[in-house]
């Protein structure tokens, strides 16, 4: 058992800490939930409390400190080495700790459970695409059409089940319609296809992770036995399978015994789980998270402790204040009160525009000035912010105009490109011969003799046989029926085979011919699959950039290999700990130390999330999602876009709840700036190559005035440039408003859902809903051109007696 905590900590971790922050520092036993305002400092927060348990004597490898992004892991671990590195460099006092993503945790400890996982220990982890792919065989195979089952809208619905810990089986249970019953067999399929290629994707290592966690007593009181503290940072980002394995981890809440096969007590009789978030910024509900994990941990854990800490150390009290001011509307949240201490500050601009070129001019004239000024913000510390990645094409033409450098910064580029793709297809191969779609990708990549015709018939065979693609290609010389193909197609095949047993000496991965490192597997793959050929002889034909630079990005795939080498910790293992031998006795993992490593690396690359694409070093403007801004930080910002059907999304006239998350993805965009904000409306926008007149967000509306500069842009008859906008509905409309074509919006002209009205641009339609206040709205189901969200004053409808 830990030793019990001091009153104190060592006096240079609590300092320059707030006193709710030394607080939430000193509080190490039992449930606690601190509440952390946008630029709060919970990083430092949550490194001290780790550094704090280590320094009073909790073993390192006791604690647990979960997160979502790569990125914030290894900030987080970063600074608990700082921390703690004596003065000779020595890191004995921190090694065993686990900070890693739960993605990356589980990947990890399925590896180590996968026989009671019901998993082969070299499963594959398949990206969006590889799911694609899968998928849509999946489809093809079930002589379903893929136009009316679509693999992206297939997936979306297999993800959403398996966040609610829902298997195939589970799913096809419930379904009750068409609908659900064809898709439970796409789902059925897809899951038996996965096992077969010996993969998982995302959503598995969670799904799988959760049920061994529920289902395994053994393994459930070996990992409670390890981790006995456990951190979870962006616990509002949790969904339901997520919550389970905190939970199954954790203890249970009361200290008590579960009623199953006779695990023993929980270690602790109150589980030290400390959680950090802000329910303000949950805008992943569209992906599964869960707010009310949050709001309800209280619930879940009675007598828990609550830190708030409101105290924002990054952005100016302009912003802030228009940023607490539009939050407040919201319903599901806990209240805290959001300030800085820092006074001044210029107040947020808010433009509305004539057109998407117009604003994306302005963008651009404001942010030169920005760095041609006299504080000279670099290009790096400026970003641009949009609900959709559709809204950059325009920035990115007006950037390029004006020789202002940028980035985008949308998905893992370097590793979705076709050469990387390549490669590690090759490389996945090595790691899980059962990889069919890795194979399929590379085995005639460059081509090597083995067409279409004889893969369809090797791959017909597979089916039948029920074996993986390789391992018929292996057995080629034994099997009869595959005696038909073309000798060429034989040789070659042959060929192929040969090739990857000496990269993997047969599977064993000993001998002489099987590479001596990580980076010499990477680099022979490269070589000997034929790929640097390929690619060399395109770029001296083609004579490209885009060509030559094919060639540099494979030399970058090894050097990333060689730095993946060096700060390999082969002691990460997070079942390796002291007393693991005898608890994992007879189930210690027995891979060859390359194919660990490889498989460590594949799994590196798998699990990359869009904001560790981000790199603050370059000298560019960032243009990216709301979505992936979360969690930075600029000395500059931009919102485009706050128009109705954008900002708030068109989703949200679904639910008030997806407006919530609407609101609460404008506030977590407000509060990624630190000293300067502009946001903009434009007043046309182009849809599919028609100018359409759009409605300003509601959000503008929720600003706080006194903090927020209006400039109207949007029509330069109407003589409200440079105003401030005190009454953003009234003055915003000024003089240039159309004339009202209904009756006030107060009593809506008897506009009620069911209505049938007329427009004199979109014709017939029904009125689904209508919405009172400042801007009465009228959410409209047009006959030929679908749902339209109308402010009743500009509408111009008429009412179909």
């Amino acid at each position: 058992m830990p030793p019990s905590p001091p009153t104190v900590a060592q006096p240079s971790l609590l300092e320059g800490l707030t006193e709710p922050q030394q607080r939430a520092v000193l509080c190490t036993e039992g449930p606690l939930l601190v509440l952390a305002a946008a630029g709060s400092g919970k990083t430092r927060v949550i490194t001290r409390r780790i550094a704090h348990l280590i320094g009073m004597g909790v073993p390192p490898w006791s604690i647990l400190a979960l997160t979502f992004t790569n990125k914030a892991a290894g900030e987080m671990r970063e600074r608990v080495e700082t921390l703690l590195r004596g003065a000779d460099g020595n890191d004995r006092r921190y090694r065993g700790l686990t900070v890693t993503t739960f993605h990356s945790l589980c990947a990890r400890l399925l590896r180590r459970y996968a026989e009671a996982a019901g998993l082969k220990p070299e499963f594959s982890i398949y990206d969006s695409g590889d799911q694609w792919t899968l998928c849509k065989k999946t489809v093809e195979a079930l002589e379903m059409s893929t136009s009316n089952w679509p693999p992206r809208s297939v997936l979306a619905t297999i993800s959403a089940a398996k966040n609610e810990l829902l298997d195939a089986a589970a799913y096809a249970a419930r379904a009750g319609d068409f609908y659900s019953k064809s898709l439970s067999k796409i789902y059925t399929a897809y899951e038996k296809a996965l096992r077969a290629a010996g993969a998982v994707d995302f959503d598995d290592l969670l799904v799988l992770t959760a049920k061994l966690l529920r289902d395994n007593a053994q393994v459930r009181a070996e990992l409670r036995s390890r981790w006995q503290y456990i951190l979870i940072d962006e616990y509002q980002d949790t969904n339901h399978a997520q919550l389970v394995i905190a939970t199954l981890l954790a203890g249970e809440p009361t200290g008590k015994k579960p009623k199953d096969d006779g695990e023993p007590a929980a270690p602790a009789a109150i589980p030290n789980i400390c959680v950090v978030g802000d329910p303000d910024q949950a805008i992943y509900g569209w992906r599964g998270a869960d707010i009310s994990n949050i709001l309800q941990f209280e619930e879940q854990y009675p007598g828990a402790k609550v830190i708030t800490l409101g105290e924002n150390f990054r952005s100016t009290a302009p912003i802030l204040a228009v940023a607490d001011k539009l939050i407040r509307n919201n319903k599901r949240r806990k209240h805290k009160d959001l300030f800085t201490s820092k006074h001044g500050g210029e107040r947020v601009q808010v433009t509305l525009c004539r057109d998407e070129q117009h604003e994306a001019s302005l963008i651009v004239d404001w942010m030169k000035r920005l760095q041609s000024g006299p504080e000279s913000t670099p290009w790096r510390e400026m970003a641009v912010f949009y609900r959709t990645n559709a809204l950059s094409r325009v920035m990115e033409d007006a950037f390029r105009a004006a020789g202002v450098p940028y980035t985008i910064a949308r998905g893992t580029a370097f590793y979705e490109r076709e050469e990387i793709k390549n490669a590690l297809s090759y490389l996945r191969l090595v790691a899980n011969r059962s990889d069919d779609v890795s194979l399929s990708r590379i085995v005639n990549m460059p081509t090597r003799g083995i067409g279409e015709a004889s893969m369809e018939r090797i791959e017909l065979h597979a089916r039948q046989a029920g074996s993986p693609i390789y391992a018929i290609m292996a057995a080629m010389g034994k099997d009869r029926e595959l005696d038909s193909l073309a000798p060429r197609a034989t040789g070659a095949v042959g060929k192929f085979v040969e090739m990857v047993e000496e990269w993997t000496g047969g599977g064993t991965f000993l001998g002489s011919k099987v590479p001596t490192s990580l980076s010499d597997l990477v680099e022979r793959v490269i070589k000997e699959s034929g790929l640097e050929k390929m690619y060399d002889t395109q770029a001296k034909t083609s004579g490209s950039d885009a060509d030559a630079q094919r060639l540099d990005n494979l030399s970058e795939l090894v050097s990333s290999a060689r730095q993946f080498e060096m700060e390999f910790d082969v002691d990460s293992d997070p079942a390796e700990f002291p007393g693991a031998d005898v608890l994992m006795e007879g189930r210690k993992g027995d891979a060859p130390p390359l194919l660990s490593m490889l498989r460590a690396y594949l799994e590196s690359i798998a699990l990359v999330a869009d904001a560790d694409t981000v790199d603050p070093t370059q000298g560019a403007v960032t243009l990216m999602t709301l979505h992936a801004a979360k969690g930075l930080e600029f000395s500059a910002a931009a919102i485009i876009g706050l128009e109705e059907g954008l900002l708030p999304h068109s989703r949200a006239q679904e639910s008030e709840d997806q407006l919530e998350e609407e609101r609460r993805l404008c506030f977590v965009g407000i509060t990624r700036a630190m000293k300067h904000l502009q946001i903009t409306s434009a007043k046309y926008r182009t849809i599919r190559g028609v100018a359409e007149r759009t409605i300003r967000s509601r959000f503008l509306e929720e600003f706080d005035p006194q903090n927020t500069h209006v400039s109207d842009q949007a029509d330069v008859l109407s003589g409200l440039e440079g105003t401030t906008w005190v009454e953003p509905s009234r003055s915003a409309r000024g003089a240039h408003s159309e004339p009202a074509s209904t009756p006030s919006a107060s009593n809506n002209g008897g506009f009620t859902a069911g209505t049938k009205v007329r427009h004199p641009q979109f014709g017939l339609g029904t009125i689904k809903s209508v919405s009172g206040g400042s801007q009465a709205r009228a959410v409209v189901q047009f006959d030929g051109v679908g749902v339209k969200t109308l402010v009743l004053e500009y509408a111009r409808l008429q009412i179909v007696r």
